[in-house]
């Protein structure tokens, strides 16, 4: 039976709902832009989605060279170049907008607050690791009320490693000074998240959010539908 000493949490998807926020927002930026240059939203809107699923889907260490800002700014001139609009001043109009508008969509999940209080209240030490970038992430956990809820925090740029690495989780759990076996690694991505963890020992909770294939033969240790079913999932 495990004891655990520490939690590690994903941030997006996991904590608070990103999809619905960065989506939200895309359609916002992606209606004015259409409206002022009379294109199509739809375009602007699809585009910009599927490009950016697949940035986070390929994410790697080569791409932690490159700031954050400056690849939503390629996103946002791919997206509108798809819509028959290619103008720097009007693909930077675009990101400028977009980042604004995110931040008014940023709320903790019903139940992620409560769940983080009560494992501090039970003695345990939490850390999150993001794949997301130091220049973004900070200001969203403040955002969301969270500046203050972690022991250690790792972004990926930060760190300079990328889930599902085993030494980024590694890290984490040096830094809340625990064993692997000691930890639970707590996220919505099962190859990011969940594989990763895995390989390094920890305790893994799967929030099923996404329609995600599970290779056949892998599991999460405990597989959830919400935040607020992590906490009985959990080992004491």
């Amino acid at each position: 039976m495990r004891t655990l000493r520490a939690v590690i949490f994903d941030l997006d998807d996991t904590l608070h709902d990103d999809t619905r926020a960065y989506r939200a927002a895309t359609r916002e930026v992606a209606e004015e832009i259409a409206a002022e240059r009379g294109v199509d939203a739809a375009t602007i809107l699809g585009t910009y989605v599927e490009r950016t699923q697949e940035y986070w889907r390929q994410l790697s260490v080569e791409h932690l060279t490159v700031p954050i800002a400056d690849s939503r700014l390629d996103l946002w001139a791919a997206a509108l170049a798809a819509a028959g609009v290619e103008d720097a001043a009007t693909a930077r109009e675009a990101a400028r907008r977009y980042g604004e508008y995110r931040k008014k969509h940023y709320s903790p999940f019903p139940g992620a607050l409560e769940l983080l209080a009560t494992l501090r209240e039970r003695g345990k030490k939490l850390g999150l690791i993001t794949n997301g970038f130091a220049e973004t992430h900070y200001e969203k956990l403040e955002l969301l009320g969270l500046e203050r809820a972690f022991d250690a925090v790792l972004c990926a740029d930060e760190v300079g490693m990328v889930k599902p690495d085993p030494r980024i989780f590694l890290r984490a759990c040096e830094l809340l000074g625990a064993q692997p076996s000691e930890a639970a690694m707590v996220g919505d991505r099962f190859h990011r998240d969940i594989v990763g963890a895995r390989d390094a020992g920890l305790f893994t909770v799967y929030i099923k959010m996404h329609d995600e294939t599970i290779p056949p033969g892998t599991a999460a240790d405990v597989t959830v539908v919400s935040i607020e079913k992590v906490l009985d999932a959990l080992p004491p």
